[in-house]
């Protein structure tokens, strides 16, 4: 089983781009499965070798779709998934660390292995009519994410996690 899954959710588009640009890529090196976190759940979690979970930080926290697919996966996969691969990518207005540190934490929980660093994409978003706009994810940090995607893709076709 090689197959990647990546989860996300975005409510304005930086997030949803950022995952779309790390599956596109890893689909290049094995077999690529993106949901929504709204729409993933504990079979896709089982079904998958390793993880990319990606979404945005709101108040300081990872959001609530994503604490959602977190909460309803966490206990019917705890024991069935330790030592799988995984990388998080986060879009954030100004900081992402406490969102980083979160999932992290959620990864700890189930005994994943973090084998890239996090992503954190930082849009500058401050006002409350930057932070509810459509984004658009630079060119430069989409290539960050699709690298993120083809390292994990071929990370797992080879075996090497």
């Amino acid at each position: 089983m090689t197959k990647l899954l990546v989860v996300y959710h975005s409510k304005t588009g930086g997030s949803r781009q950022m995952a779309e640009a790390a599956a596109e890529a890893a689909q290049a090196e094995t077999p690529t499965t993106l949901l929504t976190a709204a729409e993933a759940g504990p079979e896709d979690l089982l079904a998958a070798a390793g993880y990319i979970f990606c979404g945005p930080e709101n108040l300081a926290a990872i959001a609530g779709v994503m604490k959602d697919f977190f909460d309803r996966c966490y206990y019917p996969v705890l024991g069935r998934i330790e030592g799988r691969p995984y990388a998080q990518m986060i879009c954030a207005g100004s900081d992402g660390e406490n969102a980083k540190r979160q999932t992290a934490r959620i990864a700890q929980g189930w005994r994943l292995k973090e084998v890239q660093a996090p992503i954190i994409i930082c849009i500058n978003a401050q006002t409350p009519e930057e932070i509810l706009a459509e984004k658009t994810i630079p060119e430069k940090d989409l290539a960050l994410c699709r690298d993120l995607g083809a390292a994990m893709g071929a990370g797992l076709n080879m075996g090497m996690f």
